[in-house]
């Protein structure tokens, strides 16, 4: 038996009402999404480092901190996924996937990275993503000022300033496991 052309629309639109309901929610998860207006400006213009202070900004607000040093590493895990993860978005957008929290993240798995590890504070990693990041120099961490602003820096290269916590590897270690718990 087929469907009357009632059922058929009447199904249809409780479908779309579906579609709306769950895209108003993602909406409502975002608290102010002009938050990010001169992120996504910066990012479309390719003015990369002032993408990647805005994004230390970002955090920093969502976190309910006014500076970084303020920002201890316990404090990582209340941070909003979908503020992070509207973030992440962005600089994948822009950057057509090169850049952003889920590259990054992609990499530190790639060499053996997890949950677990973060809780191991495990620094070797830590030290052989940033050399594939390209953070690292003949085994140095390289200044921020120095990192590489251009379309050609290494993939998950950027952002990168928010990781300059002077709580080091810690902080690193800290982000990266809520990152890993948001799935970005």
């Amino acid at each position: 038996m087929t469907p009357s052309p009632k059922s058929s629309s009447q199904s249809s639109i409780e479908q779309l009402e579906e579609r709306m309901a769950s895209l108003e929610e993602k909406l409502l998860r975002v608290s102010n999404i002009y938050r990010y207006e001169a992120l996504q400006n910066f990012l479309k213009a390719g003015q990369w480092l002032e993408a990647d202070k805005e994004t230390v900004k970002l955090i920093l607000a969502v976190a309910g901190e006014a500076e970084i040093e303020n920002l201890r590493p316990n404090e990582i895990e209340h941070i909003d996924c979908s503020e992070l993860q509207v973030i992440d978005r962005l600089w994948l957008n822009y950057s057509d996937s090169r850049f952003g929290f889920s590259v990054q993240v992609k990499v530190y798995q790639e060499l053996g990275g997890s949950v677990q590890t973060t809780v191991e504070q495990n620094n070797q990693l830590i030290e052989q993503w940033g050399d594939r990041l390209g953070w690292r120099e003949s085994g140095n961490w390289i200044k921020c000022s120095d990192l590489d602003y251009s379309e050609d820096a290494a993939t998950g290269g950027l952002p990168g300033l928010w990781w300059n916590s002077p709580y080091g590897s810690k902080m690193t270690n800290y982000f990266l496991a809520r990152l890993l718990s948001c799935n970005i």
